[in-house]
């Protein structure tokens, strides 16, 4: 049996849970049966099609941690985030794949869980009786990382634990063979062993070098007003940076709006402080704000991709997202 597992790219909670996936999939679905293989392939938001056809080419064919995809072709799909859904009409064939009860015993979605890690190995056990002890580590960091259930900005940005040395790199990587890579390490060894496998480990020190430069340059682009943070540093090319170095500079704010660009994208990140004091049923459902330019993610953090040539449009979004957050203050003249 070939698996091909499509996961969300440049992701610590898509790494876990290609890995948490492939490890249930090979003691509870495979064993006993025809042996399997498993391929990995990483998904990333972009403008236009999120994914291609020609690619579903295994046996079974799982997407974790990215949106539903409504080809036959897909075996498998766990799911955590608010826009989960393209287009109605996907939304509309996963209602009819729930009144299937083999569809629906293969496709989950529920974006009250954190981490989609966590909600595959709450899937896994109750449904399937997978033992998820031995990875109670690897879904605790999940969690944290992915659901930004850190104790402070500091312990977030300043790179002390495992987890976030490899969220550090799996964001930065440019190698397309690292991550297939590492999945399969995630729920094999621990964190710290993992962190110490050469090809890991060799990629850290300039990481950490670059993790200070761009702290260094949203400190220095960064405009807090009305408690809202906006910077833009699109004229240096990131392939990724870490999403709480705003708030480890302003811890007042409540939310942070940062246009940036790589090779394949021009991106708006538009995200709310964890640690604010701002009341809930205060805070703006940032997922809707990002839907309407195309975009999504969770009630509290969300992002917009535009095509790399259209910086222009991404700005303009950007200011228009910053103005309407920095209205919303529930703190106004601060």
């Amino acid at each position: 049996m070939r698996v091909r597992v499509f996961y969300h790219d440049k992701c610590f909670d898509g790494a876990c849970s290609a890995s948490l996936f492939t490890r249930f999939h090979r003691e509870c679905v495979a064993s006993g049966g025809p042996s399997a293989t498993y391929e990995y392939h990483g998904l990333v938001h972009r403008a236009g099609a999120l994914f291609n056809e020609a690619d579903f080419t295994g046996d079974e064919n799982a997407i974790v941690d990215f949106k539903y995809s409504a080809s036959p072709r897909i075996t498998w799909w766990f799911d955590h985030h608010q826009s989960a859904f393209l287009t109605p009409a996907d939304h509309a064939n996963f209602l009819a794949c729930l009144q299937d009860p083999e569809c629906a015993g293969h496709k989950f979605f529920d974006p009250t869980y954190v981490s989609c890690t966590g909600y595959l190995a709450h899937i896994a056990a109750t449904r399937f009786g997978f033992d998820t002890a031995p990875l109670t580590d690897l879904i605790h960091w999940a969690n944290i990382v992915d659901g930004a259930q850190y104790e402070s900005p500091d312990s977030a940005v300043e790179m002390a634990a495992p987890a976030m040395k490899l969220t550090l790199i799996i964001e930065a990587t440019q190698d397309p063979e690292f991550i297939p890579k590492l999945i399969p390490l995630l729920t094999e060894l621990s964190l710290s062993e993992v962190l110490e496998q050469p090809f890991v480990a060799s990629l850290l020190p300039p990481l950490l070098e670059q993790h200070q430069r761009a702290i260094a340059l949203i400190r220095e682009r960064a405009e807090y007003r009305d408690g809202t943070i906006f910077f833009d540093i699109s004229d240096h090319q990131l392939e990724g940076f870490n999403k709480f170095i705003p708030y480890y500079l302003y811890p007042q704010a409540t939310y942070s709006i940062g246009l940036s660009k790589s090779s394949f994208r021009t991106k708006v990140a538009v995200g709310s402080n964890p640690w604010t004091k701002s009341r809930g049923e205060d805070m703006v459902n940032l997922a809707q704000v990002c839907e309407r330019y195309g975009g999504g993610g969770h009630a509290r953090v969300g992002a917009i991709s535009f095509p790399p040539d259209r910086s222009d449009e991404a700005r303009e979004a950007a200011q228009v997202i910053v103005a309407e957050l920095r209205a919303r203050n529930p703190f106004p003249g601060k």
